[in-house]
């Protein structure tokens, strides 16, 4: 007797991934090397970079603006690298979506949890982000036993984008942040900002006793088990296609700076605006 196997056929539609600016690109690069037959849609809100200096109604109000846009472009997933933007509107996109979303945070705080041996866990990131808990309400309803101590790091954004990596200046800052944390008897960082892994070297030379967390390397593996899972997985080569909404001076050098691939093209997009505000 013949027995009828049902077989997923690919999906060849794109997944969209937004950050705040170009500091995504450090996800889309972790996700490109993850699922290389998939096709990316990354979107950069270049024209109202930072998020995280902007209020909460703001950021969801953004975030829906771009979410709104991609899924006119027949995405099958919806990947929200930029962590403010987790932070903030991760409900409100689920709600209104019809294809998954995933956020940043929770991947990241996953692989925190299970890095601690102290059980006393940091978390660093922008002011937006530190000032939400998202980082901390995510850790405790998993384990409401680990101690969270939050640090915000307003000027590793800027450290990032000058390039100054190495720089002694850099050193300094990174050990006025993050000594409270080891002080503490923190033992492993969570870095809460898609700019944080282009210092994470640094970061580690100075703290050589912490276990850092890089969001987007957890972030990729949590996309690609949910694309595996949900069956949506693409066939054949897969491509990235990045748009951003202001070209700016620095946009090649960001670019070249976050994502190491090659990309035939940048496209500059006029988001429509929301009628109503959430």
């Amino acid at each position: 007797m013949l027995r009828l196997v049902s077989m997923a056929m690919p999906d060849s539609r794109p997944i969209g991934v937004f950050d705040s600016g170009m500091g995504g690109l450090t996800v889309l690069s972790e996700l490109v090397q993850k699922l290389p037959n998939e096709t990316f849609l990354y979107l950069g809100d270049t024209a109202r970079v930072p998020y995280g200096s902007r209020s909460p109604r703001t950021v969801r109000r953004y975030s829906l603006e771009i979410a709104s846009f991609l899924e006119q472009h027949d995405i099958k997933m919806l990947v929200v690298a930029c962590n403010t933007a987790t932070a903030h509107a991760l409900p409100q996109l689920t709600e209104r979506m019809k294809v998954p979303v995933i956020g940043v945070i929770e991947p990241g705080v996953r692989a925190l949890l299970s890095s601690t041996r102290s059980r006393k866990v940091g978390v660093i990131g922008t002011r937006s982000t530190i000032k939400s808990a998202a980082y901390e309400t995510e850790i405790q309803k998993l384990d409401p036993g680990v101690t969270v101590v939050s640090q915000a790091c307003p000027l590793f954004v800027p450290i990032v984008e000058e390039g100054w990596m190495n720089k002694d200046f850099t050193r300094l800052a990174i050990r006025e942040y993050l000594a409270p944390l080891r002080d503490q008897g923190v033992d492993a960082v969570v870095l809460g900002c898609t700019h944080y892994p282009l210092i994470r070297a640094a970061i580690q030379q100075e703290f050589p006793g912490f276990s850092l967390i890089d969001s987007s390397i957890e972030m990729a593996g949590a996309v690609s088990a949910s694309v595996r899972a949900t069956g949506i997985e693409a066939a054949g080569s897969g491509s990235v296609k990045i748009l951003v909404t202001d070209v700016t001076e620095q946009l090649s050098s960001l670019q070249n700076l976050f994502f190491p691939h090659p990309v035939s093209g940048v496209e500059e997009i006029l988001l429509p605006e929301l009628s109503t505000t959430p």
